[in-house]
């Protein structure tokens, strides 16, 4: 009896001076558990404020959508009525995109378009046009892919909901720039649905190409009216291109933070279980631990 009291009093002490009990890597484990559980909880509470944000923001850039393509109708109606015989091969790529992320892969879309476009061999343009970029993600983006070609970044403009004065800015930037082009290539996201876009392209014609149409040879006008209307063209077609991206974002960014929430909530599910199932594991065994003791006295 003696002997078999001994023994269980070695047993229940550590093998090694200083050592863990035997079911301290289980507490540990359920801590880290309980840590990271909170964590993830706190990451879905964010995720879904930021759905609710960006759910607002997306009926506004939508009312600001619809608006805006007025602009887009009336320069496309300009250009079919008055289309030029030529147009060059040099053409200035305008890249449209934002300086927010957490909004899926709506700033690659556009980004991808451009390199697509520059590798394509059948569409015919030079290799060394130029490209300007608005919007810091789709800058960093382009830098490394194609840095010799980048000439101009525009930051802080559709910050919240583009207006025209931001596009007039920008068209007068470029048209003050001291770069040579054929036409501008305005590369933008299409909104198709709340759930979906697509990167479009539209082409705005310079000053020199317009007075060269057809449709413009027909009437006397002076060179004034000429460079002034293909100025508020381009503001015209950069500012419908904004709203339109502004509005894609928008949308892009409520789903991906929908899709977080659906992970972060499907994480907690998981972690919860694993912790509840480490918890009873951890009971078990202090249960085994204290009948074993009272066997043994």
């Amino acid at each position: 009896m003696l002997a078999r009291r001994t023994l269980g009093r070695i047993a229940s002490q550590p093998a090694v001076l200083g050592a863990a009990p035997s079911n301290a890597r289980n507490m540990a484990t359920l801590r880290e558990i309980e840590l990271r559980l909170k964590s993830v909880k706190n990451i879905e509470k964010i995720t879904k404020s930021m759905k609710m944000i960006a759910s607002t923001k997306m009926a506004r850039a939508q009312r600001a959508m619809v608006a805006g393509k007025e602009y887009g109708i009336a320069n496309s109606e300009v250009f079919q009525n008055a289309p030029a015989e030529t147009s060059g091969k040099r053409k200035l790529f305008l890249v449209i995109s934002s300086d927010k992320g957490l909004c899926g892969g709506i700033h690659s879309s556009v980004t991808k378009f451009t390199r697509k476009t520059f590798a394509d061999k059948e569409v015919p343009m030079d290799p060394e046009s130029p490209v300007m970029v608005i919007g810091d993600k789709s800058k960093a983006q382009l830098s490394r892919a194609m840095p010799k070609s980048l000439v101009m970044t525009f930051n802080q403009i559709g910050r919240d909901i583009p207006t025209f004065a931001d596009a007039a800015g920008v068209a007068d930037l470029i048209s003050k720039a001291d770069v040579k082009y054929d036409s501008i290539a305005i590369v933008y996201n299409k909104f198709v649905s709340a759930i979906s876009y697509e990167p479009a392209v539209v082409e705005i014609e310079t000053e020199n190409v317009l007075k060269e149409s057809p449709g413009f040879r027909a009437y006397e006008m002076e060179d004034d009216v000429t460079k002034d209307l293909a100025e508020f063209a381009l503001a015209n077609a950069i500012y419908a291109a904004l709203v339109e991206g502004h509005a894609c974002e928008q949308s892009a960014r409520r789903n991906a933070m929908d899709n977080a929430s659906k992970n972060a909530s499907d994480m907690i599910s998981r972690l919860q279980m694993q912790y509840n199932r480490g918890r009873q594991a951890a009971i078990t065994n202090e249960l085994v631990d204290i009948i074993t003791g009272a066997s043994a006295l």
